[in-house]
C-alpha cells in the first residue's frame, strides 16, 4: 500500500522516489522557457524585448507607477527596472516624473508612443498567448492561476 507521505515523496527532488516528469517545477522551468523563446522571437521583429514588454503591460494595466511597483510586478531588481526604464525613456514610450508626495519616488507613465507599442506587440503576440491555452477552459485557467498563485505565495521572498 502507498502512504500519502511516499506519494509525496516524488516530488520532492531529495528523495529517492523522486520523477522528473512528477515534479511541477520541471514544467515550470520547461514552460517558461519555451514561452521565453517563443515570445523573444516574435518581439525581436518589433525591435521588442520581454523586459520592456513586462514594463509596459505593467503600466498599462496599473496607470502611473514607481520603479519599486514595476519592480515588484516584473520580479526584477530595482536597479535592472531603473536602467530599462530609462532606456524606454530616451526611446519615447515612457515618462518620469518625481512623485508629489515623495520626492525620492519616481512615477513612470506610458506615452502616447507607449500606447501605440502595446497595440503593436498585442497584434504580434495573440497568437502565442491563444495558442498556448487552446484546449483549456476558463474554469481551468481560472484553477491553474489560483493554483500558481498558492504555490507562489509558499515561497520565501527574495
Amino acid at each position: 500500500m502507498t502512504t500519502p507521505k511516499k506519494r509525496m515523496s516524488r516530488y520532492d527532488p531529495a528523495s529517492e522516489n523522486f520523477k522528473k516528469e512528477e515534479f511541477p517545477f520541471y514544467w515550470l522551468a520547461r514552460l517558461h522557457g519555451r514561452y521565453s523563446m517563443a515570445m523573444e522571437k516574435v518581439l525581436k521583429k518589433i525591435d521588442m524585448d520581454i523586459p520592456r514588454w513586462r514594463i509596459l503591460f505593467i503600466l498599462k494595466e496599473n496607470g502611473e507607477s514607481s520603479i519599486s511597483e514595476i519592480s515588484v510586478h516584473a520580479i526584477a531588481k530595482l536597479s535592472t527596472i531603473t536602467k530599462i526604464v530609462y532606456r524606454m525613456k530616451a526611446d519615447g514610450l515612457v515618462e518620469t516624473n518625481t512623485s508629489a508626495s515623495d520626492g525620492r519616488v519616481t512615477e513612470v507613465s506610458l506615452t502616447q508612443q507607449g500606447r501605440d507599442t502595446i497595440e503593436e506587440v498585442q497584434r504580434c503576440t495573440s497568437d502565442i498567448f491563444r495558442n498556448s491555452f487552446k484546449g483549456l477552459t476558463q474554469a481551468q485557467i481560472n484553477k491553474l492561476n489560483a493554483t500558481l498563485e498558492i504555490i507562489f505565495n509558499n515561497l520565501p521572498e527574495g
